[in-house]
């Protein structure tokens, strides 16, 4: 029921007349006036009643009357009356009818009951009621009113005094609310502010309304009176004290903030008084120190004082929570003292009171960050936060170290006053003993003996303080054991929780904020607020440090779960905010806290003290105080719960893992579990923990990288407690997820988490090195599940993660390694099975990226990481062979990648998986890797390692070439396809096109690759695998060579075949020529293949041969070649430089294909016939046979018809071009090129060394020569045309030396026939034939080639003279082989007997035909003929043979007989002249030679020989004498001297007598003589020419006569008694006949024909015949007669001279 309701106010008129009636009667008797009063008042309230519908205002305009009987009532003193006044007047108060001048009076009698003390309670109860039910009163009234209740307070009773407390407390609310009430009214009003005066001490109240006005004038004087000074307004205060004066003023500013900081006049009030005030209360704290003497300060100190101390800081804190805007320089001052009263020298109660304080601060984290903006931002200003928290952590330290009374350096803090937390005070603090041995269960921290309990101070959040709310004491309360620490521990966790709950939610929002503003304009940057930022990370700037120290040494202090895990979740929070704030050192540096407290103590991580050290340097010496981290001494009795081994060098032997290092370690789990996004670089430290932490637990990494409990094979050292082994599991699994949940990080944390591991494994590595101690494989194992949980975005990671196991993968240690392999082979493997989207096969790039680090693999070169390598490629061809794709060419790069210093068992595993590609898989691999299947083929081919492998691949290189036949078509088409997109993107980037042959359509190249490989391998320095490459090679080209288009055959030709025969010649003429012992063990070799030279003999001879086979075959084809001649003559340069080669079967083998490419005929000539043309000709059947034509190597017997296939790609050789013109001239330039080659060759084969020759020099073989000679007859029918003289001459050369080589002694008893044996050896048999080609040619060619009919002759007759006169070859000594002993001579020369009568017969025959021709004649043919034939017969019994002079002669006389009459017919032209001398010195050379007989002649071959003699001289009477007028006199002369020495017996007389008759060659003396006396006188003188000659043969004949007789006559004298000897006699009886002879044809004669100087001569014989009378021998004597009887006939008288005409 409201006061104003007309029933509230007819019971207010009721109890008002009740009440003055009750006055009335009370002072009947003692106080009339006032029962007058009362009852005048009784008619008034009646009236008023009556008169006014609004009675409660009337009642209140008359209400000074209404109230005065009450005063007078309460003026009696009389306590009754008092008591009933003070009723009424309360019940007026109370309906709002009393008026401000009834007020006042009210008032006025309360001022002197409470003078007289009387009724003080009811007193105050009026004031109250005054003052709360209205607002009448004001000014002076109100402030007599309040006087009035502070003066009660201080009376003697309690009870008035405490309830007087309580009114002026309500009072002054009371006129604090009325202010408040005034302000709202007038709220819509402005107001014009008004100007500001000087700076005066007190503010002009005239502008404040009247509430407000009170208030400032109470407040005001609250502040005087604190202060101790005379109050303005509350005028007639008597005692005040201060500590109820700072009751007042906390509540006022507590209650009413808005009113300070609306109206500056209350806010100066603030500035100006109440701080000032509270500074200058505050000094007797500040200056106290506990402990110092007092002696020490000349003035005695004030002592601190409990009460005023704690208000004042109860004031504080509502100054700085309220009006911490306004006071912003004094708060800075307010907030400093406070860190100054935690300080150590401070008495206990004011730093537990302090501490509340600041607690109270911590739990208000906006009112934080307003510090941190206002100070900590500011330049030159108090890092006011920064220092707060700096000093809760001091203070916290300095509770652990006792200080030692003994000790004052212990007590003297350092200038900052940061708490004596130096070490000297921690040592110490060691000595005495806190609690130690006795383990307790209650929540406590305990530090180097120092045991702090913790108890529960406040719930969480809340600042609930103990001391600040002991107003009631005035002594200092004692201060409970570890009630400072709780509080501390509770403000620092509350101040942790409190600034980042705060920062996380702005943070949220501003997310919050920018991915809406993204939504709405996705084309816009955000851009958050910088101011916001910078103060978060102003504040965990400043505070981090402080933080960090208090809560590492709680840490380390706490042996109570709970407490533990509050400061770890501290920690964690603080690391997280950090890292959102992207603050890198501060979130390390929790981490760090959280890392080394999950390690043993003094636990060498280098990660971690490294970070400690940089920290310690960097951040807490920019922070003005000093905030040591002490480092965790851990002597706290943990629970210990697993030993281990340390996985650093530092500390040796066991490590030991308390439960709280488990707490710590799983915290550290959680925090990368759940904040892995914002931990950056440090994941490092967590995971190089995590690492150790493993290790010490004994976790070893498994199938797919997940850890578990190891094996108890780790050894003793690691002992685990039940308590952890069922933690184990757990640890692990959590593990395990922590790295699943990789898989929800952004890219950017994930690549901090992925070079955490790295380097976690470098490390790992690091300490791996130089020991066999097993490696940590933590990091490896990690790397390989994160990898595999991230599979979906693996492109991201892929590099990082693979390029760093890759490293591993070279380790030395070989754990480390193998993990290595396992995690980036799993990796492969699972990346190549995911189901990526889009699929590997749509996304090449990814697949190529997935498979790259598998072809790194390649270059390490530690086998076992190979043999992984190559095993995983084995699996992933048997998975995912078929889809491999792009990838092949990577895949095969591996299986490739084979060096000869690796094993062979690598080289074998690499091998199978290449078997297995050619097998399974070429038709579904790209026809662009085909080349790289053949490249790696051939590099198994080329290593040394394994010979059977290099076969084998070799068979494989023929598998593929057969895949390459079957599917020729389809891959054609592919590789088209694929080249023509490849050369528009080079035609887009303006790029050639680059890829090896280029010019050749795609297909052609795979294959010219292939046969590049074999080349290749036909030079490999084994000779097993050149000679089966270079079979495949020929084989290869021959068999599918057909597939090939025309231009690629010139590819073929010069960079496969020609390269091929540059490369084995170089090789062969640089081999070495040291034996080689027989290979290991059983093998033997074949002494003509024991040396590299004669290995590399065979490839030459195979491949040149394999040349030369295609040369041949693919003659049409090679021919359209532009340029067929070039590679003709490349092709004969290698036959020439084989063929000279020093080795004979090179040589030979050389020879066979020139023979093979020389088969070739010209497409217009018909080959048979071309063949028996040369067998016509005498051409012996070229050699042995050529290489067979399949070649070497497999058979080819092919399975699917070859015949079909060839006419499908219609070879070129079915379309042989026309015969025509053009190609009759070219095949004349080959042949004369060949013609060239064949020269070169015989030149250098056959010419002889120059010089003194050594030992070694080379000497063709004979085979070799026969085959070279016998190339030249095939050759000549293709050259004969253009034929020269030159060319013959060149020919003549060759064929000489070829005759003159000598055989090896070893050779020759095969090749020699024996001596006695005329038989030719086939390379005489050649050069004959040659020879013999050449002149059948001529004999058929045209005119112009007669001209070389003498040529042919000088070189027959060349070898006629070897007949006597054996070839030299160089100054090499040949033994002859008849006295040559084989083993003794080391080259034989040839039996050349037979060759020369060969060439002899030869020479004759041809003279036979072509005596007659002019170039014979012209080059006097004859007269060499006769010069070569005088030396055997010149020699004739001392000739090597006896057939050549008998061969000799015959000859001479069958060319005579030829050559006689054409001589005689071009006698005028005197071509013949030079040969007659010729012709006579050979005659005689031969009939009267200078050789002796042997002595073993028998009598009947003497005769023959004789007879042979006797055949000469007939040859002379028939063809030379009688033509004697045609013949130069000369040599007719030169023929009668002959004759007529021959005529007269000239024997040497060694023979015996038996003999004499046969020796002295009577029947060729006498066929002489009689020729020379039939040519005397003959009577046919035609010409004067003859006579001469019979005149020269007369005077011969007589003269030699005289001679014989003369010496006979002598000789007869001289011997006495003694017989001459029967050849003179036989000589003398000789003349005698002779002259009897003579005389008988002179007879005949006409007188004229005998010239007058043969008479004289004749007489004159006549003395000499007389004087031979008187011989003894009766023939002389009967000759002698016969010969005297003629000259009867001169017996006539002298006829007289007749002078002057007379007789």
């Amino acid at each position: 029921m409201s006061t104003s309701s007309p029933e509230a106010v007819k019971k207010l008129l009721e109890n008002m007349q009740t009440d003055l009636r009750s006055l009335s009667m009370e002072c009947k008797k003692k106080f009339p006036p006032v029962k007058e009063a009362a009852e005048s008042g009784i008619v008034k309230i009646k009236t008023i009643a009556a008169r006014n519908t609004d009675i409660l205002a009337a009642l209140k305009e008359n209400s000074s009357e209404v109230v005065q009987p009450f005063l007078m009532g309460c003026g009696t003193k009389e306590p009754k009356i008092t008591q009933l006044c003070l009723a009424a007047i309360q019940r007026l108060m109370s309906h709002e009818v009393v008026s401000e001048a009834a007020a006042g009076n009210i008032i006025n009698m309360l001022w002197q009951l409470m003078e007289n003390g009387l009724e003080e309670l009811k007193l105050l109860q009026t004031v109250l009621v005054l003052l709360t039910t209205n607002t009448v009163v004001h000014d002076e009234v109100l402030s007599k009113a309040i006087v009035l209740c502070f003066r009660l307070h201080f009376t003697k009773d309690n009870i008035t005094n405490n309830t007087a407390a309580a009114t002026v407390r309500q009072v002054v609310t009371v006129v604090f609310e009325r202010m408040v009430a005034e302000d709202e009214r007038f709220k819509g009003i402005v107001e014009q502010a008004p100007p500001v005066q000087g700076n005066t001490n007190r503010r002009s109240v005239s502008t404040l309304r009247p509430s407000a006005k009170d208030a400032y004038m109470l407040f005001q004087d609250l502040c005087q009176l604190v202060n101790a000074d005379a109050p303005y307004w509350l005028v007639g205060m008597t005692e005040m004290t201060r500590t109820f004066g700072l009751e007042l003023l906390e509540s006022v500013l507590n209650d009413f903030p808005g009113v300070f900081l609306q109206h500056q006049e209350f806010s100066f009030l603030l500035k100006e008084r109440v701080c000032p005030l509270v500074i200058k209360l505050f000094s007797p704290n500040i200056k106290f120190r506990q402990g110092s003497s007092s002696s020490a300060s000349p003035a005695p100190v004030e002592k601190p004082y409990f009460p005023i101390c704690m208000r004042l800081l109860r004031v504080v804190s509502v100054l700085i929570k309220h009006f911490y805007s306004l006071l912003v320089t004094e708060c800075e001052i307010f907030l400093s003292l406070l860190v100054k009263f935690l300080d150590g020298e401070k008495p206990q109660w004011l730093r537990a009171v302090a501490v509340e304080s600041v607690h109270r601060l911590c739990v208000q984290p906006h009112l934080l960050r307003s510090f941190c903006q206002s100070y900590d931002m500011k330049q030159h200003s108090t890092k006011v936060f920064r220092d707060i928290v700096n000093a809760l952590g001091s203070f916290i330290q300095s509770l652990f170290i006792v200080p030692n009374a003994g000790n004052p350096a212990a007590i003297s803090a350092p200038a900052g006053g940061s708490g004596s937390g130096t070490q000297s005070a921690a040592q110490a603090g060691q000595g005495t003993g806190g609690v130690s041995g006795n383990l307790t269960t209650q929540a406590a921290f305990e530090y180097r003996g120092t045991w702090i309990p913790l108890m529960t101070v406040s719930v969480q959040g809340s600042a609930k303080a103990t001391y600040l709310e002991m107003l009631d004491k005035v002594e200092p309360p004692s201060i409970p054991e570890g009630y400072a620490m709780s509080v501390a521990f509770s403000a620092l966790l509350d101040l942790v929780r409190g600034i980042t709950s705060m920062i996380e939610r702005e943070l949220a929002t501003e997310e919050e904020a920018a991915a809406e503003f993204r939504e709405t304009h996705p084309d816009q940057q955000w851009h958050p607020q910088q101011g916001a930022h910078q103060v978060w990370e102003e504040m965990v700037s400043a505070c981090w440090c402080g933080l960090l120290a208090a809560l590492s040494l709680l840490l380390d202090a706490s042996t109570d779960e709970t407490a533990t895990e509050n400061i770890l979740k501290a920690e964690l929070t603080m690391a997280s905010l950090c890292g959102r704030l992207g603050l890198v050192t501060p979130r390390d540096a929790f981490i760090t806290a959280i890392c080394k407290a999950s390690l043993p103590p003094h636990y060498a991580l280098t990660v971690l003290s490294s970070n400690a050290a940089n920290l310690s340097s960097k951040a807490y010496s920019i922070q003005g105080q000093s905030v040591q981290i002490i480092s965790p001494s851990s002597e706290s009795h943990q629970q210990v719960v697993a030993v281990g081994q340390p996985l650093t060098a530092q500390p040796q032997g066991t490590v030991v893992l308390t439960a709280k290092n488990i707490q710590c370690m799983r915290t550290l789990l959680n925090l990368a579990h759940c904040h892995g996004a914002v931990l950056g670089t440090s994941w490092q430290l967590v995971l190089a923990t995590l690492q150790h932490l493993v290790w010490i637990l004994g976790l070893k990494p498994g199938v797919g990288g997940a850890l578990k409990p190891g094996r108890a094979v780790e050894g003793p050292s690691t002992v685990l407690t039940t308590a952890v082994m069922t933690d184990l599991p757990v640890i692990s699994n959590i593990l395990s997820r922590l790295f699943e949940s990789s898989q929800y990080l952004d890219d950017v944390s994930l690549h901090h988490l992925i070079n955490a591991l790295c380097s976690l494994s470098l490390e790992a590595m690091e300490m791996a090195y130089g020991n066999n101690k097993e490696p940590s494989l933590f990091a490896v194992a990690k790397l390989l599940e994160t990898g595999l949980v991230n599979m979906d975005r693996i492109e991201i990671l892929w590099r990082p993660l693979t390029g760093h196991l890759l490293e591993v993968c070279q380790h030395p240690n070989s754990r480390m390694r193998e993990w290595g392999a396992e995690a980036l082979t799993a990796l492969i493997k699972a990346g190549l099975a995911y189901k990526h989207d889009p699929p590997l096969a749509q996304n090449q790039r990814l697949q190529l990226l997935l498979l790259n680090p598998l072809k790194e693999l390649s270059n390490v070169l530690h086998a076992d990481i190979r043999q992984k390598q190559l095993e995983s490629v084995l699996q992933i061809l048997q998975s995912q062979g078929d889809s491999l794709g792009p990838g092949w060419p990577l895949v095969l790069g591996v299986i490739g990648a084979i060096r000869n210093d690796q094993g062979e068992s690598l080289i074998r595993t690499s091998f199978q998986c290449l078997q297995l590609v050619v097998t399974d898989f070429l038709p579904t691999m790209p026809c662009t890797c085909l080349q790289i299947v053949v490249d790696v083929a051939g590099s198994f081919g080329l290593q040394n390692q394994e010979l059977n492998i290099s076969l084998t691949s070799i068979g494989l290189l023929w598998n593929i070439s057969d895949y390459f036949f079957q599917r020729g078509e389809a891959i054609t088409q592919e590789l088209e396809r694929e080249e023509e997109a490849q050369q528009k993107q080079a035609k887009e980037k303006g790029e050639t096109l680059n890829r090896p042959f280029h010019p050749a359509p795609p297909f052609d190249c795979l294959w010219l690759c292939l046969y590049a490989k074999l080349g290749e391998l036909c030079v490999d320095p084994r000779p097993a695998v050149r000679k089966s490459a270079g079979q495949t090679l020929f084989s290869t080209i021959a068999a599918h060579g057909t597939l090939l288009q025309q231009p690629t055959w010139h590819i073929v030709v010069w960079k496969v075949l020609f390269h091929l025969l540059d490369c084995v010649r170089t090789s062969s003429t640089t081999a070495d020529k040291e034996k080689i012992e027989s290979g290991g063990g059983n093998i033997l070799i074949h002494h003509s293949r024991d040396t590299a030279e004669k290995q590399w003999a065979e490839t030459w001879v195979l491949t040149l041969a394999g040349v030369a086979r295609i040369f041949n075959t693919r003659r049409y084809l090679l021919q359209q070649l532009g340029d067929f001649f070039e590679a003709w003559e490349i092709l004969l340069n290698h036959i020439q430089s084989a063929a000279l080669s020093k080795n004979n079967e090179v040589s030979l083998a050389a020879l066979k294909s020139f023979q093979e490419i020389l088969q070739i005929v010209t497409p217009n000539k018909d080959s048979d016939k071309a063949g028996d043309a040369l067998a016509a000709m005498g051409v012996p059947p070229v050699l042995i046979d050529p290489l067979s034509a399949s070649g070497p190597g497999r058979p080819l017997v092919r399975s699917d018809s070859l015949v079909e296939r060839l006419t499908r790609y219609n070879g070129a050789e079915m379309q042989a071009p026309p015969p025509g013109e053009e190609s009759a001239l070219e095949d004349s330039a080959l042949w004369w090129s060949a013609w060239n080659t064949w020269y070169r060759t015989g030149t250098d084969s056959t010419r002889p060394p120059s010089g003194p020759t050594e030992k070694f020099s080379f000497i063709p073989s004979q085979p070799f020569l026969t085959a070279l000679i016998q190339i030249f007859p095939a050759l000549y029918q293709h050259i004969k045309s253009n034929f020269s003289m030159e060319d013959l001459k060149k020919l003549g050369v060759i064929l000489h030396g070829a005759v003159s080589v000598p055989i090896s002694s070893d050779a020759s008893p095969f090749i020699l026939p024996s001596y006695t044996e005329a038989v030719l050896t086939s390379l005489q048999e050649a050069v004959l034939t040659s020879l013999d080609v050449l002149q059948k040619a001529i004999c058929v060619g045209p005119e112009n080639l007669q001209v070389m009919y003498p040529a042919i002759f000088e070189q027959l007759l060349l070898f006629v003279e070897f007949s006597c006169k054996p070839p030299q070859y160089g100054r090499m000594e040949t033994k002859h082989v008849a006295n040559a002993k084989y083993n003794q001579a080391e080259w034989v020369a040839l039996n050349y007997v037979p060759f020369a009568e060969r060439s002899l017969e030869v020479v004759v025959d041809l003279y036979h035909k072509t005596a007659c021709h002019k170039a014979v004649i012209n080059e006097k043919v004859l007269q060499n003929i006769i010069k070569t034939l005088r030396m055997p017969l010149g020699l004739k019994y001392a000739c090597p043979s006896e057939s050549t002079w008998k061969l000799a002669v015959s000859s001479l006389l069958k060319v005579l007989s030829i050559g006689l009459p054409v001589a005689r017919q071009h006698a005028s032209s005197g071509k013949f002249d030079t040969m007659w001398p010729e012709l006579a010195n050979a005659f005689e050379d031969f009939l009267f030679t200078k050789s002796i007989p042997p002595d073993n002649l028998s009598i009947q071959e003497f005769q023959k020989n004789e007879a042979i003699d006797v055949e000469v001289v007939q040859l002379i009477s028939t063809e030379i004498l009688p033509f004697a007028n045609f013949i130069p006199k000369d040599f007719v002369g030169q023929i009668m001297a002959m004759l007529n020495r021959g005529s007269i017996h000239s024997q040497s007389p060694s023979f015996t007598e038996a003999e004499i008759d046969v020796r002295m060659r009577e029947d060729f003396s006498k066929v002489c003589f009689e020729t020379l006396l039939q040519f005397s006188f003959s009577n046919k003188v035609s010409t004067p020419q003859e006579g001469y000659i019979s005149r020269m043969a007369l005077s011969v004949l007589l003269k030699r006569s005289q001679d014989v007789l003369r010496r006979y006559v002598e000789d007869e004298r001289l011997s006495g008694r003694c017989p001459l000897p029967r050849q003179q006699v036989t000589e003398i009886i000789f003349v005698l006949k002779a002259i009897s002879t003579l005389m008988d044809s002179l007879k005949k004669t006409q007188p004229e024909n005998v010239d007058g100087n043969t008479w004289a001569q004749v007489i004159a014989l006549y003395p000499t015949l007389v004087e031979c009378i008187t011989c003894s021998s009766s023939e002389v004597s009967s000759a002698l007669k016969e010969a005297l009887g003629p000259f009867k006939d001169f017996m006539q008288p002298p006829v007289s001279r007749v002078q002057n005409g007379e007789s």
